[in-house]
């Protein structure tokens, strides 16, 4: 489980890893185990449709059991799977780099952190550095 305290230390420390990178903006998400909305910050400045695209990235990754460096990659070797993917799940995932797991200790994962508003690449370090910084692990 992923206490709030937890949830919303890696939103801050994700969004002042895009302060201090001086990268744009960014929003950040966190989502439990079921895919529930735990907690979200828009970053100052970030365009307001950011939500959607954090929460999708984030509900792409738990709904799936991987990150979104691994949905991208299966997007690109199959992308008619991961179209019907999108489909049964109403259009509510976005196979980036960006969405990413959270595991406990054990390895078990129990939620997932989606990070938008930069390059994924750099949405993702973000997610991690936030991941990180309460104590979980993050799969990318």
């Amino acid at each position: 489980m992923i206490t709030l305290e937890q949830a919303q230390t890696m939103i801050n420390v994700a969004l002042a890893k895009g302060v201090e990178e001086g990268w744009k903006p960014l929003s950040a998400v966190v989502l439990d185990a079921g895919g529930n909305m735990q907690a979200f910050a828009r970053g100052d400045g970030a365009a307001p449709g950011r939500f959607d695209v954090a929460r999708a990235k984030a509900y792409g990754a738990v709904m799936l059991g991987m990150g979104g460096k691994a949905q991208m990659a299966r997007a690109e070797a199959q992308a008619y799977f991961m179209a019907a993917v999108n489909g049964i799940y109403g259009g509510q995932t976005c196979p980036v780099p960006g969405g990413v797991l959270i595991r406990d200790a054990s390895g078990a994962v129990i939620g997932a952190m989606g990070v938008t508003g930069d390059t994924s690449d750099n949405d993702a370090e973000a997610a991690l550095a936030g991941i990180a910084a309460a104590g979980l692990s993050g799969e990318a």
